[in-house]
């Protein structure tokens, strides 16, 4: 496997429509695009699919245990495949971007992501790639829980829709090893 790339969420259809879930619903809908299916992989706590795209063997990767937790089955997941660091791609759902606005970047902190966190935690780095998905912020730290774990309003997941639609036109260049060609086209784009 050349690449892995990791959505973050939280498992179970209490949370499906949730706007932490942003990172399942990228690639669930890339899965959907390819006309792939997902396999659950118990020893991963994981559900993974795969496909080829320019020559490279990518995997996709789900993991099946609440947000806080992911690290390990994404950690599983490198290590089994030997995938370094720099060839994982984690999508997740971000606070500080509005809706309709996704960036890519290399490294950084967590952010008080809690996916994040725990995936730096396990994989002993924060030197990754993140693809950060605008979900907007509720203005008030204290409803950010509550902000997360609710479904966003129907012209929000609209502006959602579109910048994973961006953000998916750019991947198969980005895993080709063009990701500044990746950044420059999609952070160029806004809703």
């Amino acid at each position: 496997m050349d690449w892995l790339v990791a959505g973050l969420g939280n498992p179970g259809q209490e949370y499906a429509r949730t706007r932490h879930n942003a990172g399942f619903w990228l690639l669930e809908q890339w899965a959907d695009s390819l006309g792939l299916k997902w396999q659950m992989e118990k020893s991963w706590k994981a559900k993974v699919s795969r496909f080829r795209v320019d020559g490279l063997d990518v995997g996709l990767c789900l993991p099946q245990d609440y947000m806080n937790r992911s690290g390990g089955p994404v950690r599983a997941m490198t290590a089994f495949h030997k995938i370094p660091p720099a060839q994982l791609l984690v999508v997740h759902d971000d606070l500080d971007l509005p809706p309709g606005t996704a960036r890519l970047k290399w490294s950084g902190g967590h952010g008080g992501h809690n996916g994040l966190r725990d995936l730096d935690r396990a994989l002993g780095t924060r030197d990754y790639w993140r693809l950060r998905i605008g979900i907007g912020h509720p203005g008030h730290r204290e409803q950010v829980t509550g902000y997360v774990l609710s479904p966003p309003s129907p012209e929000q997941a609209g502006q959602i829709r579109l910048a994973m639609e961006r953000s998916l036109a750019v991947l198969p260049g980005f895993l080709a090893g063009l990701p500044d060609s990746a950044q420059k086209i999609l952070h160029t784009q806004e809703s």
